[in-house]
């Protein structure tokens, strides 16, 4: 674990906090040729990739209906009512983000032009499984593409060795709403969605986390299937000033390392007592971590830096692009004005990243690896397609027609001019 002045960082140790992620072309070949397999071969691919990767011997590729209540009725009650409360939240939040479907403006007069929002036909949750399984992930990815309105939601998702999808899973998949649900992982499971199979339908946009495989896998069938944006090991950064918790900070660094051995957590903090304090506990609840061994080789990717000012906390951050950041200070409000790059926010001491992952409602499928920079988390608005709409009269046109001509002519498209032209000759 990294513990150092923001000030001190060599060049390579910066460049590895925020270059972090370049390993999907270091596995560009091998996706590529599992792609090509799915694409030529379908479900025997699929079959063979889930032996070979899975160690799963699979007949139905789809989970049956039969299958998905028994593992809802094996649930405990409770539990069961904990993700329907869950689901509940993220389905309010997804539909305040709604926009109105469609809307008209005056331009002037003869002049009305406006938007449509139409949901997408189908979209492929794709739900990750391995290390841990997800069905937080199946809520997140499912919810919003019904909210939206999408006519096909599908899930694909790794079976355990015994050829079963985690029952919990299978709970949330139907609390949320998935048409079909499919016992297929990892970049076999992109490629069945993107080009789709004999058992697998192919659908217009894939969204969901994933390891580098999958990640990389997203990336190459964009040419057949929309994608959200690239989503791979999570990761946080926590900006902190002296009021903030040391234990609590520590905590979280904990609970995002025990995501995966390639998680990143760093803590960034004008106080050089609060970074003394944390980077000593993270040390010692990482020693009584429940998944230890994956929290202590995430750890090689932690850091615990020290500024020289809050202004240099924030700009490390906005340089970062954090999946999660989280805001302990006393003064948040201000650090969070001057916050341009992250995927989801945190603000207080008692809004720890799990309750993001779990239950608040926000969507926790989020570009990691610096591409917040670029990209906004999961949302309403990865489901619907806009078209703009023009409406317009002959009296519309009269004030546009000389502008059109002018620049149609310039550009050398003679036709274009004409069109117009043609509807005032008489």
């Amino acid at each position: 674990m990294l513990y150092k002045r923001l000030s001190e960082l060599s060049g390579e140790e910066k460049d590895k906090l925020i270059n972090r992620g370049g390993e999907l072309a270091d596995v560009g070949e091998t996706v590529a040729s599992i792609i090509r397999d799915v694409k030529d071969n379908g479900d025997e691919a699929l079959r063979s990739y889930t032996k070979k990767f899975d160690r799963a011997d699979i007949g139905a590729i789809e989970v049956s209906k039969d299958e998905i209540e028994e593992a809802v009725s094996s649930i405990d009650k409770s539990l069961l009512k904990h993700l329907e409360f869950a689901a509940e939240n993220i389905r309010k939040f997804h539909q305040a983000q709604m926009p109105e479907k469609m809307w008209f403006m005056e331009l002037s007069p003869g002049i009305e032009l406006g938007q449509k929002f139409t949901p997408l036909e189908s979209v492929g949750a794709y739900v990750p499984g391995g290390r841990a399984s997800y069905p937080s992930t199946a809520l997140m990815t499912i919810i919003p593409a019904r909210v939206a309105g999408v006519k096909r939601v599908v899930m694909c998702t790794p079976p355990g060795p015994d050829g079963k999808v985690n029952p919990l899973t299978l709970a949330a998949a139907k609390v949320a709403g998935a048409d079909h649900v499919y016992r297929i992982g990892g970049v076999q499971a992109v490629a069945a969605m993107a080009y789709g199979t004999e058992s697998v339908d192919q659908v217009s946009k894939i969204v969901g986390p994933g390891n580098v495989f999958v990640t990389a896998a997203k990336m190459q069938v964009r040419d057949m299937a929309e994608i959200d944006f690239p989503a791979g090991p999570s990761e946080v950064l926590i900006i902190a000033d002296d009021t903030a918790d040391a234990a609590m900070a520590a905590s979280d660094i904990i609970a995002q390392a025990e995501h995966d051995p390639n998680s990143v957590s760093v803590l960034v903090t004008s106080s050089e007592k609060l970074a003394e304090d944390v980077h000593r506990e993270v040390l010692e609840q990482a020693s009584k971590a429940a998944r230890s061994d994956i929290v202590n080789a995430s750890l090689e990717n932690a850091a615990v830096l020290v500024a020289d000012s809050m202004e240099s906390c924030i700009e490390f951050s906005n340089d970062f692009a954090p999946e999660h950041l989280e805001i302990m200070v006393e003064n948040s409000d201000s650090v969070l004005s001057d916050i341009d790059n992250a995927g989801s926010v945190f603000v207080g001491n008692y809004a720890p990243v799990p309750v993001g992952d779990y239950a608040s409602g926000t969507n926790h499928v989020l570009p990691t690896a610096g591409y917040a920079k670029m990209y906004s988390g999961l949302n309403i608005l990865h489901f619907l397609k806009c078209a703009s709409i023009q409406r317009i009269s002959k009296e519309g046109l009269e004030t546009l027609k000389d502008s059109v001509i002018s620049i149609a002519e310039e550009e050398g498209l003679m036709a274009h001019a004409e069109s117009i032209r043609t509807r005032f000759r008489n």
